[in-house]
């Protein structure tokens, strides 16, 4: 027994990834379904003719990757609704297996409609409109010139590691900024909110949001209402640099600045802060001129931006004002049609019911003929029927007073006889007299002619 070797299977991970792979056969992996939510557009560049984009939830953020060729991406618009007919491949990374929705044909797009959280979106687009955005370089401009550090909020995610890029940027303008450091669970609105709150009351000059990328379902934390309607309250001049150059968060287009990357955004003040320095050497006219030039030349290309956003938007808004008022006149029209149809059948009931009641009527009536003949016909019959039994009662009296009559007159006879026979009895003849008259007195009372 001791000799005999335990024995039991050995296994790779990329064997045991390739068993669990493998397994994963379900319909949905060899047939063609049917997937419908919202389009987000992934990286601008594609990879052997095919681009790898997501396909949002329409009631939630859940997202699946997406693989579609060139020719039809090209017919897709970003953030619109499409049903989209493909299927599923799996693509194994480390121990995690991936799924991806492989696109075969666009089968359609939806009807865009305005939704509340849009509308209140176009409300704080108007808003910061109205208000109007800070000058990043006139507010280090200010500062530099009156030699005083630009006091900076950066506000990180937990263990983020940008910050060397963010500084890299910078350069050897670090000199010019106080910076401090800041960080929160920056995939949460409600982190960021608590953060900015907490920042707010410690009089800095420049708040931003700072973050390295990652995936594009946390972006939308950027597109949250109430972090966006703090953000454009906030005293400060307001930064995002949070990582994605394709896509543009609500925080974006709120933000008094914007940059792509932590990089970029070092790199940004730096580059105000070498422009100042650089002017700085020349007279105080010039930098003078310059400034107001730059102040102008920003101040308008900002207030032609924000110019055609707003005409977007007045567009969009029109349109879906115009789609909205012909769903309701298509809706009209359908509810007065069917409205039509039910009337007609309605009236048409109305017409069957009352046919139908006057033939319940009319055969009530011939019913309750029949039963009042039939009832006739019964008391005639009753009626006949008593004559009979009554002439059948008297014909049974007047038999049996025959034969009391009969016995009668035999006894008579015989009562006369024996009165001849003994005429001397008086007394007989005295009974006899009183049964005759008894008798006459029964035959007169009984007796029916």
């Amino acid at each position: 027994m001791d000799d005999q070797e335990v024995t039991y299977p050995i296994y790779s991970p990329a064997s045991v990834i390739g068993i669990f792979s493998n397994a994963l056969k379900l319909n949905a992996t060899v047939n063609l379904i049917y997937l419908k939510g919202r389009y987000a557009f992934g990286g601008g560049k594609s990879y052997g003719n095919y681009y790898y984009d997501l396909l949002f939830s329409e009631g939630d953020h859940t997202s699946i990757g997406i693989r579609i060729s060139s020719l039809l991406r090209s017919k897709i618009t970003n953030n619109e609704v499409y049903t989209l007919r493909g299927f599923i491949e799996k693509s194994i990374k480390n121990s995690s297996i991936e799924l991806r929705f492989v696109v075969d044909e666009i089968v359609q797009q939806e009807e865009r409609s305005i939704s509340e959280e849009e509308l209140e979106r176009y409300g704080l687009i108007q808003k910061k409109l109205e208000t109007g955005s800070k000058d990043l370089e006139t507010l280090i401009r200010d500062k530099i010139l009156k030699d005083e550090k630009v006091r900076v909020a950066n506000i990180y995610g937990n263990n983020a590691i940008v910050q060397k890029d963010f500084f890299e940027g910078l350069d050897v303008s670090r000199k010019y900024f106080d910076i401090s450091d800041h960080s929160c669970n920056i995939t949460s609105s409600t982190a960021i909110i608590s953060k900015l709150k907490e920042i707010s009351a410690l009089d800095y000059d420049i708040v931003a949001l700072v973050r390295g990328g990652g995936d594009r379902q946390s972006m939308e934390t950027f597109n949250d209402l109430s972090l966006s309607e703090l953000f454009i309250t906030m005293k400060p001049v307001t930064v995002t640099a949070i990582g994605h150059t394709v896509d543009e968060t609500l925080l974006d287009k709120l933000a008094d600045k914007r940059f792509h990357l932590p990089h970029d955004y070092g790199a940004g003040l730096h580059a105000i802060a070498e422009k100042l320095s650089l002017e700085r050497s020349n007279s105080r006219a010039l930098l003078i001129d310059e400034v107001k030039k730059d102040i102008t030349k920003q101040f308008s290309e900002q207030v032609e931006t924000l110019e055609k956003q707003l005409k977007k938007k007045n567009e969009e808004f029109t349109e879906a004002q115009k789609t909205y008022r012909e769903q309701v006149e298509n809706h009209n029209k359908s509810f007065t049609e069917q409205l039509k149809i039910r009337n007609e059948e309605f009236q048409k009931l109305q017409l069957t019911s009352g046919k139908q009641l006057d033939d319940l009527q009319k055969n009530f009536q011939e019913q309750q003929k029949q039963r009042q003949a039939e009832m006739e016909s019964y008391k005639k019959e009753i009626a006949v029927l008593h004559e009979k039994n009554v002439q059948s009662a008297i014909n049974e009296k007047t038999a049996s007073l025959k034969v009391n009559l009969e016995t009668l007159k035999q006894e008579n006879v015989r009562l006369n006889q024996e009165v001849q026979d003994s005429k001397t009895n008086y007394v007989k003849i005295i009974i006899a007299f009183l049964v005759a008259l008894v008798i006459g007195f029964i035959l007169a009372k009984f007796y029916i002619p």
